[in-house]
């Protein structure tokens, strides 16, 4: 199926796998035919240890992709190698911008507080693009209750031209992640305690008060709520999408 439209194909695979609950889809998909070479991308960040804990039950030897922006905060490191460690992953690779690039962009590390949407192109995007070029098809942890267009997310997403996003927790609501990471006695990254709900780079990300939106701050004082990695074509992509 991996020669059919993509629209058709996600279409099929949505149909086929529609009673499937996320530790089903997660297994199946990661050696169906149908969706080819798979990888699992996580930031771990405050919700990645559900996907990466359900990877290690049913895949250990997935290929799971963690962006370094060489920004990240030193306890989002330090997380990545005691989940890692702690889950038995045995395919962790760690992507980054290269030297080169970062002189060419960004040789004095300010371009956050200048461009952005520049700093997470090339630190993020470009170096995500790159490493995803392997795979046919790759896992994300977004999920319905996350608003916007994720309303109508399905386990199956076309990402033109030719690559399938997979969102084995599509259904789940804010109380079944967290009921997931207490049932499994899952480490919490440290930051969460300290009132980081959603965490991103060191110099764009602040603690939320009470009562904020979890993603408020992300890019705080800014009009940016996306790094770009759930873009295409330069659009913001949180649903369905049409090849």
């Amino acid at each position: 199926m991996l020669d059919q439209p993509l629209d058709f194909r996600a279409k099929q695979l949505n149909h086929r796998y529609r009673h499937h609950a996320a530790t089903e889809v997660l297994r199946r998909a990661v050696d169906d035919p149908d969706l080819g070479r798979v990888a699992l991308v996580s930031s771990f960040g405050s919700e990645s240890v559900v996907l990466l804990h359900m990877v290690s039950v049913v895949a250990p030897g997935l290929p799971v992709l963690f962006i370094d922006t060489q920004m990240l905060f030193p306890e989002t490191l330090a997380y990545q190698r005691e989940v890692s460690a702690k889950l038995g992953l045995t395919n962790v690779q760690v992507i980054s911008a290269s030297e080169t690039e970062i002189a060419r962009h960004d040789p004095d590390g300010t371009l956050h507080k200048t461009d952005p949407d520049a700093c997470c192109d090339f630190r993020k995007t470009v170096v995500l693009e790159r490493a995803l070029s392997r795979y046919d098809a790759w896992i994300t942890g977004r999920k319905r209750f996350q608003g916007g267009q994720r309303t109508e997310l399905e386990f199956f997403e076309p990402e033109p031209p030719s690559r399938m996003r997979i969102n084995p927790l599509a259904h789940w609501r804010s109380e079944d992640v967290q009921d997931y990471m207490v049932e499994n006695n899952l480490p919490r990254h440290p930051l969460v305690a300290k009132g980081y709900p959603s965490i991103g780079c060191a110099p764009c990300t602040s603690p939320v008060a009470p009562g904020e939106d979890p993603r408020s701050g992300r890019w705080r004082g800014s009009d940016k709520t996306e790094c770009g990695i759930h873009f295409i074509g330069g659009k913001m992509v949180r649903g369905k999408v049409s090849a």
